[in-house]
């Protein structure tokens, strides 16, 4: 998506030369020539710059991004060349020295192995999908927690409005006889999300909490055992259910949660 928008009937044109053709290449190379092809698109004006003489190629010069963004022209220089990694605290200062939109924003962290945060409003913008779905669902982000939810997910008076800590709660047992399975399923999932965010506070909130729902989940989590997001089931007050993620916005690692029915167990 462009940094910029330009007027009806105006062709955007990429000024990067080179940088057309198909094909695989780095990630690192990649981010580069995005650099490259957003910083072509700026006037000096759109930034408070004066335009000064007439420049024989378009958009912003190196040493003028890297100002704007707080870093050296050496480092941003190796940056464009797809030389080094940088940190997010980089890659948002440049993203904001280039005028980049959201969606420019978070595929320029996604080029550098960062995560790419999805805002909770985005989250919640898939409400309109979940409430026209005839089974129980429900947005949930990477931290398990229950964004948005439709009628039929809410009547299953789950105990918490985060997965992790309903799901390991003792009413959760008694209403599941099957739930160590289901328990074990989305606490290693958890296990994942959260070993790749040790910053997050959400994350570190819920560790503090987990131990005094459940004192017998140290083991769990000391076994170091993950997984990634996948379907599971169980049954819940007499009735089998398939619990499975989509992933319909942005964020890879957060997505709406669909029960369907589940196989009823053969009749003993």
């Amino acid at each position: 998506m462009l940094a910029r928008p330009r007027p009806a009937g105006e062709t955007a044109v990429c000024a990067v030369s080179g940088g057309n053709r198909l094909g695989r290449m780095s990630t690192r190379q990649e981010l580069g020539r995005f650099l490259r092809a957003h910083r072509a698109l700026l006037d000096p004006a759109d930034v408070g710059l004066a335009a000064g003489r007439r420049r024989r190629t378009p958009g912003l010069r190196r040493e003028e991004v890297a100002a704007l963004s707080g870093v050296g022209l050496a480092w941003y220089t190796w940056l464009e060349q797809g030389r080094v990694d940088t940190s997010r605290q980089v890659l948002d200062a440049v993203a904001r020295a280039l005028r980049l939109d959201a969606d420019a924003h978070r595929h320029v962290l996604a080029l550098a192995g960062l995560r790419a945060e999805v805002p909770a409003a985005d989250l919640a913008g898939l409400r309109p999908l979940v409430d026209g779905l005839a089974t129980p669902a429900a947005v949930v982000d990477r931290r398990f927690d229950v964004v948005a939810a439709n009628a039929g997910f809410t009547a299953l008076a789950l105990p918490d409005r985060n997965l992790v800590l309903a799901f390991t709660d003792p009413a959760w047992r008694v209403r599941t006889p099957d739930w160590e399975p289901l328990a074990r399923t989305v606490f290693r999932q958890f296990r994942a999300q959260a070993d790749r965010s040790p910053d997050d506070p959400r994350f570190a909130e819920l560790l503090r909490d987990l131990p005094s729902r459940r004192g017998d989940l140290a083991p769990w989590w000391e076994c170091r055992a993950v997984l990634e997001f996948q379907a599971a089931e169980a049954t819940v007050d007499g009735r089998p259910w398939r619990f499975a993620l989509l992933r319909p916005g942005a964020d890879p690692e957060a997505g709406v949660l669909v029960l369907s029915a589940g196989a009823r167990p053969p009749a003993g």
